[in-house]
């Protein structure tokens, strides 16, 4: 029999919240945490909004904040949730062995010194084209070595690792708005087959710099609605018109059954189902009939033993933008059949905007959450039913309800999908 995998804690660092309980209080009310960028001069863009964590502050969660001086704030997102994350689950005061404690994150890339690096293509410039020895030299002195290792993906594992002795796996995977659901679904893995005890997963990530928001602009993905921010972000609404950028990190302390028992841990859910396809199709495009997502569904299904009847709650990947919402709407369908019509859908992102590399950790918590509290937050901002999203997706308020089992779907840019199912704890 594969080793079971529970939940023993957790931590956020989002736009609506910097504690879970704070996130979640906003989550059942309907807030919001999008609002006017604040990053960057962002006056002359398509898209003004974003969804930006506040008063942020190191100090906060760390004794010795002069260490991560040339982190970016993925990195300082990843440590103030990894903080709360292993003080919640209490790993650290039991006689946990360093080398059976791992670290597995689906972290994006840091930010790009974008004011400096356009200094250097100014200077290095010749009509209409760079002098490429000029800026390598520009280049070298003016860039910083240690913030330029601080701008790859596998720095927050590592950075972790050491805050917390985790000499076990330490891996990173960057695969899109997928990455930390797979991160979490990968860390599962690896203590199913006994290469670890304890994992610590999730995913940090901020794009709102002029790099992040000028790509997607470019890509059409994000909104306009500039005129009302709270509003802008609509999942499955006929009037949706692209996401909204977030930032931040969510974490969990993924512990092998046992031993999470043997210590007398508290435990928030198991997660019993993990689903991982590609659509083998386009780089930015979802396949048209969902043929990916649908296996995920399935396969996440099939991996927990559960038939269509038994989710209670599906948090989607809800993007808002057109192809997403629609195309998601009819992989639940294919994947559920008739229990689809009676199965509670929501999108989180209507709150707290799209948080990319970390949105699926932040949703598998809202998932534990949802289960622990008997409540399913809502898809805010939506007022205009589309013909082709038919599903009932909790509309402009958090509803009562018992979830037993709950589903988060995690669909990324590349063709990447991500289903993770979370159940209810029973020893």
């Amino acid at each position: 029999m594969r080793r079971r995998v529970v939940i023993t804690g957790m931590g956020v660092i989002t736009p609506i919240g910097k504690t879970v309980a704070e996130m979640w209080r906003v989550l059942c009310e309907g807030g919001s945490g999008i609002g006017y960028i604040t990053h960057f001069d962002a006056s002359n863009f398509p898209t003004r909004i974003a969804a930006e964590v506040k008063d942020f502050q190191l100090t906060d969660y760390v004794d010795n904040p002069e260490r991560f001086q040339h982190s970016g704030s993925n990195i300082r997102f990843a440590i103030g949730a990894a903080v709360n994350a292993v003080k919640d689950s209490g790993v650290l005061t039991s006689q946990l062995d360093p080398a059976r404690f791992g670290v597995y994150l689906g972290a994006g890339e840091g930010q790009q010194d974008f004011p400096t690096f356009m200094r250097m293509i100014a200077k290095a410039r010749q009509d209409r084209d760079v002098d490429v020895q000029k800026f390598m030299v520009g280049g070298m002195a003016e860039l910083h070595p240690k913030n330029e290792l601080e701008q790859e993906p596998n720095t927050p594992a590592g950075h972790l690792a050491s805050l917390f002795n985790a000499q076990g796996p330490n891996l990173n995977c960057l695969t899109a708005c997928a990455a930390s659901s797979q991160a979490i679904g990968e860390a599962t893995e690896i203590i199913r087959r006994g290469d670890a005890d304890v994992m610590l997963s999730g995913g940090a990530h901020s794009m709102i710099h002029p790099f992040g928001v000028t790509g997607f602009n470019l890509l059409t993905a994000l909104s306009t609605h500039n005129d009302s921010p709270r509003e802008a972000s609509r999942p499955f609404d006929k009037d949706r018109d692209g996401f909204v950028l977030g930032e931040g990190a969510g974490m969990v302390v993924l512990e092998e059954h046992e031993h999470a028992k043997a210590r007398g841990a508290h435990i928030y859910g198991e997660l019993v189902g993990y689903g991982s396809t590609a659509d083998a199709y386009r780089i930015t495009d979802t396949h048209p009939e969902g043929r990916g997502a649908v296996s995920c569904i399935q396969m996440a299904l099939r991996d927990a033993g559960l038939n269509t009847d038994q989710i209670q709650y599906i948090n989607a990947h809800g993007t808002s933008t057109d192809v997403n919402d629609r195309v998601e709407t009819m992989a639940i369908k294919k994947a559920l059949g008739p229990d689809a019509r009676g199965t509670p859908v929501s999108s989180i992102k209507s709150m707290m905007g799209h948080l990319i590399a970390a949105a699926g950790s932040v949703e598998a918590i809202t998932c534990l959450l949802s289960i622990n509290h008997g409540v399913i937050p809502p898809t805010m901002n939506y007022t205009t039913p589309d013909p082709d999203c038919d599903l009932d997706y909790v509309p402009n308020a958090a509803r009562q309800g018992k979830v037993r089992h709950a589903l988060s779907n995690s669909f990324g840019f590349g063709g990447q999908n991500i289903s993770l199912i979370f159940a209810e704890y029973h020893g």
